[in-house]
């Protein structure tokens, strides 16, 4: 005689050491204060990326042309050139070097509104401490060897060429400033040493691919290396803009720049150098 025993599909799916279980859909359905705590660490996450090891910048005028254009949109590296830190022993730290692209805080102040901004820039690092340097003909020379211009430099006629291309032959002064700011025209004169700039100890020298069209430190000085912030690595996004869009500050502005980009993302994108290794 055969016995048949029914069992309900309950059991017959879960076993009894699972019947008391929640079902799988019961499962994924995520609580509101899980989904809180997985923004929160992803919110913290980003904070930590775009903080202390990569920050996005904008590109606001042409004088790193055709290297960096206005319009590009950088992800810089923060890391590399920050001190080093006992709390991260694995990440890579290096000094800056000749030919680096660095972003930096400039040394003097702006005062666009009656209060001091610093404006955060983007150069080619030319000397670092202890370098002599001098422009003769428009070549830069460092420590006596002519350093050849980037790749992709643009050259544009000197507003100032006597200055600009003999530097620093033709020093400034108060009262023939030639562009250069009050404080670089009374320091300059204490860093020549036989018709060439010594850069002194934890000061760097930067300017612009883009000679002719670079106010760098043949006009403000040198760079403190805690103004050195990070170095790009690469344009995550171009778009066509024009010279000087980023002095446009007002409402106005703001919102029709935006409508313009609405339109225009896809025509004036410059999808040949999106994502495009910065060097």
């Amino acid at each position: 005689m055969k016995i048949r025993i029914k069992r309900s599909s309950q059991a017959a799916t879960t076993g009894p050491a699972e019947a008391g279980r929640p079902t799988a859909k019961a499962r994924d359905e995520e609580t509101p204060y899980e989904t809180a705590a997985s923004w929160c660490v992803l919110i913290v996450v980003w904070l930590f990326a775009t903080t202390l090891l990569a920050q996005n910048y904008q590109i606001p005028s042409g004088s790193m042309k055709k290297t960096l254009l206005v319009g590009d949109h950088l992800t810089v590296d923060r890391s590399t050139f920050a001190p080093e830190s006992g709390w991260m022993p694995l990440a890579y730290h290096r000094e800056p070097r000749r030919g680096d692209i660095v972003v930096f805080r400039k040394p003097v102040a702006d005062y666009p509104n009656g209060q001091p901004e610093y404006t955060i820039l983007v150069k080619r690092l030319i000397a670092v401490p202890g370098d002599r340097i001098h422009l003769h003909n428009g070549v830069v020379y460092v420590n006596g060897v002519a350093q050849a211009i980037a790749k992709e430099a643009q050259e544009t006629p000197a507003f100032d060429p006597e200055y600009q291309d003999e530097f620093p032959a033709l020093l400034p002064t108060p009262q023939s400033p030639h562009g250069a700011t009050e404080s670089w025209a009374v320091e300059i004169a204490s860093h020549i040493e036989n018709g060439e700039l010594v850069v002194p100890p934890g000061k760097y020298f930067m300017m612009g691919d883009n000679r002719h069209n670079s106010l760098d430190s043949r006009f403000w000085g040198f760079v403190p290396r805690e103004n050195i912030l990070g170095r790009p690595l690469f344009n995550y996004w171009s778009f066509d803009t024009p010279d000087g869009h980023q002095e446009k500050t007002g409402l106005g502005d703001n919102l029709a720049w935006m409508g313009h980009v609405a339109l225009h993302f896809f025509s004036d994108t410059r999808w040949k150098r999106t994502l495009q290794v910065v060097r």
